[in-house]
């Protein structure tokens, strides 16, 4: 690599970290242990967000970013436009009340990245699911719900996202908000329903789930889905 080809993505390579930080900021300002939001405090703070989705709109990943480090770039820019979203029509009771010409918030043109427009549905289902294939997305991207499970305040980077989407899966099987697990009979998320082929690529549902339970599920246990509720993740 030519010397100022290698300064040129130094400097790239820092201002990533640096914008990295202040939405893990933030995340750890924001957003409880609990995954709960405070959208109150992040809309005091939204000059600080607005930063940072300032610089995900003036980048476009390179092919030359590890898969860890794109994953990460793009699981990042959802969270924040749906936080943004989020406050863009504060307050509301659940984000599927959130319409735009006969459009719901997932299906909204407005999350800029690399200069071009894209739908929170494009993303998680084009880029992130289309790609990478890894049932673990599911953790990471935020839907702003109760059902969902919790966004970490932590933002994802290069170094942590599989040690995060390993913990957050983790963590969402385990619990009964959200998944009520016993040998015999599981009540999951509506989340392995809608999704069950991306649990299901390599394995059956039940011995994905057994992978991260606390506890041993039978082969042969009875599967029921919990009603999901959209109701804002919000810390109030």
């Amino acid at each position: 690599m030519k010397p100022v080809s290698l300064i040129f993505a130094l400097f790239i390579s820092f201002a990533l970290q640096a914008q990295t930080e202040i939405w893990n900021n933030l995340l750890q300002k924001h957003v409880d242990k609990n995954g709960l939001v405070d959208y109150d405090g992040f809309a005091k703070d939204k000059s600080q967000l607005n930063s940072y989705l300032a610089y995900v709109n003036n980048t476009t990943p390179k092919t030359s970013w590890s898969v860890n480090k794109t994953k990460s770039f793009w699981i990042n820019a959802y969270n924040a436009y749906t936080i943004r979203l989020i406050l863009d029509n504060y307050p509301l009771q659940s984000i599927t009340n959130i319409k735009q010409q006969d459009k719901n918030a997932w299906e909204i043109s407005f999350a800029k990245v690399g200069g071009k427009k894209y739908t929170l549905n494009h993303i998680e289902h084009q880029i992130l699911r289309e790609q990478y294939k890894d049932p673990l997305i599911h953790v990471g991207v935020n839907c702003a719900s109760i059902s969902c499970p919790v966004l970490p305040n932590k933002a994802f980077t290069e170094k942590n996202i599989n040690e995060l989407l390993t913990q957050g899966m983790t963590d969402f099987i385990n619990d009964k908000n959200r998944n009520n697990l016993s040998s015999d009979i599981v009540e999951l998320s509506q989340i392995f329903n809608w999704f069950q082929d991306d649990f299901t690529q390599k394995t059956d549902l039940i011995t994905f789930i057994n992978q991260y339970s606390h506890i041993k599920i039978n082969k042969d246990a009875k599967i029921v889905y919990k009603e999901y509720n959209w109701a804002l993740n919000n810390q109030k």
